[in-house]
Protein backbone atom coordinates (compact mmCIF):
# COMPACT_ATOMS: atom_id res chain seq x y z
CA UNK A 1 0.00 0.00 0.00
CA UNK A 2 1.40 3.54 -1.10
CA UNK A 3 2.18 5.84 1.96
CA UNK A 4 -0.34 9.00 1.58
CA UNK A 5 2.40 11.89 2.30
CA UNK A 6 1.88 15.40 1.89
CA UNK A 7 5.30 17.72 1.22
CA UNK A 8 5.00 21.28 3.01
CA UNK A 9 8.08 22.72 1.03
CA UNK A 10 9.62 26.49 0.28
CA UNK A 11 11.09 25.08 -3.34
CA UNK A 12 14.11 25.62 -3.41
CA UNK A 13 16.46 23.70 -5.05
CA UNK A 14 17.43 20.80 -2.94
CA UNK A 15 12.95 20.80 -2.41
CA UNK A 16 12.56 20.22 -5.98
CA UNK A 17 15.56 17.00 -5.93
CA UNK A 18 13.34 15.79 -2.93
CA UNK A 19 9.95 16.10 -4.47
CA UNK A 20 10.87 14.72 -7.80
CA UNK A 21 12.11 12.10 -6.38
CA UNK A 22 9.26 11.53 -4.00
CA UNK A 23 7.09 11.71 -7.66
CA UNK A 24 9.21 9.07 -9.00
CA UNK A 25 9.03 6.59 -6.09
CA UNK A 26 5.48 4.07 -6.10
CA UNK A 27 5.78 3.90 -2.35
CA UNK A 28 4.84 6.96 -1.68
CA UNK A 29 1.13 8.90 -2.98
CA UNK A 30 1.85 12.62 -2.91
CA UNK A 31 -1.46 14.10 -2.21
CA UNK A 32 -0.37 17.18 -1.92
CA UNK A 33 2.21 19.83 -2.24
CA UNK A 34 1.83 22.42 0.99
CA UNK A 35 4.26 25.83 0.47
CA UNK A 36 6.12 28.07 2.64
CA UNK A 37 8.40 31.17 2.77
CA UNK A 38 11.96 30.05 3.83
CA UNK A 39 14.33 29.54 0.62
CA UNK A 40 12.52 33.01 -1.57
CA UNK A 41 9.01 34.67 -0.74
CA UNK A 42 5.97 31.89 -0.36
CA UNK A 43 4.59 33.58 -3.41
CA UNK A 44 7.93 32.03 -5.50
CA UNK A 45 7.83 28.78 -3.78
CA UNK A 46 3.89 28.56 -5.03
CA UNK A 47 5.20 29.64 -8.84
CA UNK A 48 7.49 26.17 -8.18
CA UNK A 49 5.71 24.09 -6.53
CA UNK A 50 3.20 24.33 -9.33
CA UNK A 51 6.33 24.12 -11.70
CA UNK A 52 6.65 20.46 -10.32
CA UNK A 53 3.62 18.62 -10.64
CA UNK A 54 3.26 20.49 -14.10
CA UNK A 55 6.96 18.77 -15.31
CA UNK A 56 5.80 15.46 -15.53
CA UNK A 57 1.81 15.22 -15.82
CA UNK A 58 1.04 15.86 -11.97
CA UNK A 59 -1.02 18.57 -12.38
CA UNK A 60 -4.10 16.71 -10.10
CA UNK A 61 -2.11 16.88 -7.01
CA UNK A 62 -3.23 19.87 -5.32
CA UNK A 63 -0.80 22.87 -4.15
CA UNK A 64 -1.92 25.20 -1.27
CA UNK A 65 -0.22 28.29 -0.77
CA UNK A 66 0.83 28.64 2.97
CA UNK A 67 2.34 30.93 5.35
CA UNK A 68 4.41 34.15 4.28
CA UNK A 69 5.61 34.85 7.64
CA UNK A 70 6.98 33.43 10.74
CA UNK A 71 4.75 33.32 14.08
CA UNK A 72 6.82 36.21 15.75
CA UNK A 73 10.38 36.24 14.16
CA UNK A 74 12.57 37.71 11.77
CA UNK A 75 13.06 34.91 8.67
CA UNK A 76 16.42 35.26 6.80
CA UNK A 77 15.41 34.30 3.56
CA UNK A 78 17.38 31.42 1.24
CA UNK A 79 17.87 33.64 -1.57
CA UNK A 80 21.60 33.74 -1.33
CA UNK A 81 21.24 29.99 -1.86
CA UNK A 82 18.65 29.60 -4.09
CA UNK A 83 18.46 32.75 -5.82
CA UNK A 84 15.49 34.89 -5.68
CA UNK A 85 12.95 33.22 -7.52
CA UNK A 86 14.14 30.01 -5.70
CA UNK A 87 15.68 27.94 -8.79
CA UNK A 88 18.81 29.38 -9.02
CA UNK A 89 17.53 32.87 -11.15
CA UNK A 90 16.88 30.92 -14.13
CA UNK A 91 13.51 32.90 -14.50
CA UNK A 92 11.63 29.73 -15.95
CA UNK A 93 7.91 30.07 -17.99
CA UNK A 94 5.18 30.86 -15.27
CA UNK A 95 3.01 27.35 -14.47
CA UNK A 96 -0.12 26.95 -16.43
CA UNK A 97 -1.93 25.94 -13.03
CA UNK A 98 -2.98 27.73 -9.60
CA UNK A 99 -2.95 26.88 -6.28
CA UNK A 100 -6.51 25.55 -4.70
CA UNK A 101 -8.49 28.05 -3.31
CA UNK A 102 -8.09 26.41 0.60
CA UNK A 103 -4.78 28.25 2.33
CA UNK A 104 -2.07 25.30 2.99
CA UNK A 105 -2.82 25.15 6.52
CA UNK A 106 -6.92 24.07 5.84
CA UNK A 107 -5.82 21.90 3.74
CA UNK A 108 -3.77 19.76 6.19
CA UNK A 109 -6.36 20.04 8.45
CA UNK A 110 -8.92 19.17 6.23
CA UNK A 111 -6.77 16.38 4.24
CA UNK A 112 -6.39 14.56 7.85
CA UNK A 113 -9.26 14.77 9.04
CA UNK A 114 -10.82 13.28 5.53
CA UNK A 115 -7.82 10.47 5.94
CA UNK A 116 -7.63 9.34 9.53
CA UNK A 117 -4.64 7.56 10.45
CA UNK A 118 -2.86 7.93 6.96
CA UNK A 119 -1.38 10.87 6.40
CA UNK A 120 2.29 11.67 6.44
CA UNK A 121 3.37 15.13 6.84
CA UNK A 122 7.05 15.74 5.45
CA UNK A 123 7.69 19.47 6.49
CA UNK A 124 11.07 20.01 4.43
CA UNK A 125 10.58 23.97 5.24
CA UNK A 126 10.21 26.16 8.49
CA UNK A 127 7.32 24.87 10.06
CA UNK A 128 4.72 27.33 10.36
CA UNK A 129 1.94 25.77 8.55
CA UNK A 130 2.65 22.63 10.52
CA UNK A 131 2.30 24.52 13.77
CA UNK A 132 -0.88 26.69 12.77
CA UNK A 133 -2.70 23.52 12.15
CA UNK A 134 -1.93 21.86 14.90
CA UNK A 135 -2.90 24.87 17.10
CA UNK A 136 -6.21 25.40 14.96
CA UNK A 137 -7.00 21.81 15.21
CA UNK A 138 -5.67 19.75 17.74
CA UNK A 139 -7.86 16.40 16.29
CA UNK A 140 -5.18 16.10 13.70
CA UNK A 141 -2.78 15.26 16.34
CA UNK A 142 -3.79 11.86 17.08
CA UNK A 143 -4.98 11.49 13.50
CA UNK A 144 -2.29 12.18 11.66
CA UNK A 145 -0.11 9.01 11.02
CA UNK A 146 3.28 10.45 11.47
CA UNK A 147 5.47 13.99 11.11
CA UNK A 148 8.96 13.73 9.45
CA UNK A 149 10.31 17.06 9.49
CA UNK A 150 14.05 18.10 7.94
CA UNK A 151 14.96 20.51 10.75
CA UNK A 152 17.33 20.62 13.73
CA UNK A 153 20.45 19.37 14.47
CA UNK A 154 21.94 17.09 17.93
CA UNK A 155 25.44 16.85 17.90
CA UNK A 156 26.36 19.34 15.12
CA UNK A 157 26.62 22.69 14.44
CA UNK A 158 24.12 24.58 12.73
CA UNK A 159 24.05 25.89 9.20
CA UNK A 160 22.67 29.39 9.00
CA UNK A 161 24.58 30.02 12.94
CA UNK A 162 26.88 28.15 14.55
CA UNK A 163 23.58 26.80 16.64
CA UNK A 164 20.42 26.23 14.56
CA UNK A 165 19.82 24.63 10.88
CA UNK A 166 17.81 26.91 9.24
CA UNK A 167 14.26 25.93 8.96
CA UNK A 168 14.10 25.70 12.73
CA UNK A 169 15.92 29.37 12.73
CA UNK A 170 13.36 30.71 10.35
CA UNK A 171 10.11 29.69 12.81
CA UNK A 172 11.57 28.82 16.07
CA UNK A 173 8.22 29.67 17.51
CA UNK A 174 6.73 27.41 15.11
CA UNK A 175 9.16 24.53 15.61
CA UNK A 176 8.76 24.47 19.46
CA UNK A 177 5.04 23.90 19.08
CA UNK A 178 5.69 21.23 16.04
CA UNK A 179 8.19 19.45 18.69
CA UNK A 180 6.36 19.80 21.81
CA UNK A 181 2.93 18.12 20.32
CA UNK A 182 2.71 14.69 21.29
CA UNK A 183 2.55 13.00 17.71
CA UNK A 184 4.98 10.77 16.00
CA UNK A 185 7.55 13.05 14.88
CA UNK A 186 10.66 12.36 13.43
CA UNK A 187 13.66 13.99 13.03
CA UNK A 188 16.02 14.18 10.11
CA UNK A 189 18.77 16.88 11.45
CA UNK A 190 21.79 17.92 10.26
CA UNK A 191 23.50 15.44 11.76
CA UNK A 192 22.48 12.23 9.05
CA UNK A 193 22.13 15.38 6.16
CA UNK A 194 25.70 16.53 6.20
CA UNK A 195 27.43 13.10 5.88
CA UNK A 196 25.41 12.73 2.39
CA UNK A 197 27.37 14.48 -0.19
CA UNK A 198 26.56 14.58 -4.16
CA UNK A 199 29.68 14.77 -5.92
CA UNK A 200 30.04 15.95 -9.19
CA UNK A 201 30.82 12.61 -10.69
CA UNK A 202 27.51 11.36 -9.29
CA UNK A 203 25.75 14.61 -10.68
CA UNK A 204 27.04 13.88 -14.51
CA UNK A 205 25.82 10.23 -13.85
CA UNK A 206 22.47 11.12 -13.06
CA UNK A 207 22.25 14.10 -15.94
CA UNK A 208 22.86 11.23 -18.54
CA UNK A 209 19.41 10.30 -17.82
CA UNK A 210 18.06 13.16 -19.64
CA UNK A 211 14.66 12.80 -18.44
CA UNK A 212 12.32 15.84 -17.46
CA UNK A 213 13.05 15.61 -14.13
CA UNK A 214 17.08 15.32 -13.96
CA UNK A 215 16.73 17.99 -16.75
CA UNK A 216 15.42 20.67 -14.53
CA UNK A 217 17.66 19.91 -11.91
CA UNK A 218 20.69 20.33 -14.10
CA UNK A 219 19.27 23.63 -15.34
CA UNK A 220 18.26 25.40 -11.90
CA UNK A 221 21.49 23.57 -9.69
CA UNK A 222 24.71 25.88 -10.99
CA UNK A 223 23.27 28.68 -8.64
CA UNK A 224 23.37 26.15 -5.50
CA UNK A 225 26.77 24.58 -6.84
CA UNK A 226 28.43 28.28 -6.59
CA UNK A 227 27.17 28.94 -3.20
CA UNK A 228 27.86 25.27 -1.69
CA UNK A 229 31.50 26.24 -3.25
CA UNK A 230 31.90 29.37 -1.94
CA UNK A 231 30.39 28.77 1.94
CA UNK A 232 31.09 25.62 2.21
CA UNK A 233 34.26 24.88 0.06
CA UNK A 234 32.37 21.79 -1.67
CA UNK A 235 34.33 22.53 -5.17
CA UNK A 236 33.85 18.82 -6.01
CA UNK A 237 30.10 18.26 -5.39
CA UNK A 238 27.05 18.85 -3.46
CA UNK A 239 24.67 18.66 -0.13
CA UNK A 240 21.28 17.98 -0.55
CA UNK A 241 19.55 18.34 2.48
CA UNK A 242 15.70 17.67 1.89
CA UNK A 243 16.32 14.57 -0.49
CA UNK A 244 17.31 13.13 2.69
CA UNK A 245 14.10 13.68 4.61
CA UNK A 246 12.68 11.66 1.52
CA UNK A 247 15.23 8.58 1.52
CA UNK A 248 13.54 8.40 5.13
CA UNK A 249 10.25 8.42 4.01
CA UNK A 250 10.83 5.64 1.39
CA UNK A 251 13.56 4.31 3.04
CA UNK A 252 13.75 4.31 7.11
CA UNK A 253 15.83 1.22 7.73
CA UNK A 254 18.74 3.44 5.69
CA UNK A 255 18.94 5.23 9.48
CA UNK A 256 20.05 4.42 13.10
CA UNK A 257 17.24 6.35 15.19
CA UNK A 258 17.47 7.45 19.17
CA UNK A 259 14.45 8.24 21.06
CA UNK A 260 15.29 11.82 22.03
CA UNK A 261 13.09 15.09 24.15
CA UNK A 262 14.38 18.08 22.04
CA UNK A 263 14.11 21.82 23.38
CA UNK A 264 13.74 24.35 20.83
CA UNK A 265 15.31 27.75 21.76
CA UNK A 266 13.21 30.41 20.19
CA UNK A 267 14.84 34.01 21.58
CA UNK A 268 18.45 35.14 21.18
CA UNK A 269 21.84 34.34 20.26
CA UNK A 270 20.40 30.85 19.63
CA UNK A 271 17.61 31.34 18.37
CA UNK A 272 16.47 28.09 16.35
CA UNK A 273 19.12 25.29 18.57
CA UNK A 274 17.35 22.37 18.98
CA UNK A 275 18.88 20.97 22.57
CA UNK A 276 18.92 17.17 23.19
CA UNK A 277 17.66 15.98 26.38
CA UNK A 278 19.42 12.31 26.76
CA UNK A 279 19.27 12.61 30.18
CA UNK A 280 15.33 12.86 30.65
CA UNK A 281 15.74 16.06 32.59
CA UNK A 282 13.14 18.30 30.97
CA UNK A 283 10.49 16.01 32.30
CA UNK A 284 7.38 17.49 30.18
CA UNK A 285 8.97 16.90 26.54
CA UNK A 286 7.55 14.82 24.36
CA UNK A 287 10.32 12.11 22.67
CA UNK A 288 11.37 12.41 19.26
CA UNK A 289 12.84 9.54 17.18
CA UNK A 290 15.94 11.61 15.80
CA UNK A 291 18.14 9.94 13.44
CA UNK A 292 21.59 10.19 14.18
CA UNK A 293 23.32 7.74 11.74
CA UNK A 294 22.63 7.16 7.89
CA UNK A 295 23.72 4.68 5.39
CA UNK A 296 25.49 6.50 2.75
CA UNK A 297 25.93 4.88 0.22
CA UNK A 298 22.06 3.45 0.65
CA UNK A 299 20.77 7.42 0.41
CA UNK A 300 23.11 7.94 -2.83
CA UNK A 301 22.24 5.22 -4.75
CA UNK A 302 18.53 5.34 -3.95
CA UNK A 303 18.12 9.13 -5.05
CA UNK A 304 19.90 8.12 -8.36
CA UNK A 305 17.86 5.00 -9.08
CA UNK A 306 14.61 6.70 -8.34
CA UNK A 307 15.36 10.15 -10.18
CA UNK A 308 16.95 8.30 -13.39
CA UNK A 309 13.66 6.63 -14.10
CA UNK A 310 11.62 7.33 -16.50
CA UNK A 311 8.18 8.91 -14.90
CA UNK A 312 6.19 6.32 -16.84
CA UNK A 313 8.63 3.24 -15.41
CA UNK A 314 5.77 2.55 -12.07
CA UNK A 315 6.05 6.13 -10.49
Amino acid sequence: MQKKIIIDTDPGIDDAMAILCALHSPEVDVVGLTTVFGNTIVEQTTLNALRLVELEGNSHIPVAKGCSQPLFSTPRLGTFVHGEDGFGNTNLPLPRGKPVEANAVDYIIRTILDNPGEITLVPIGPLTNIAMAARLEPRIISQVKEVIVMAGAVDVPGNISPAAEANVYNDPHAAWIVYNTPWKLTMIGLDVINPVFMSNAYLQKIFQAQNPATQLIQTILPFYQNFESQFYQMVSGIGSPDTVAIAYVLKPDLFQTEDIPILVQTEGLCQGQTIPDRRRQWKDLPVVKVCTQVNVPGVLSLFKERITRSYSDGT
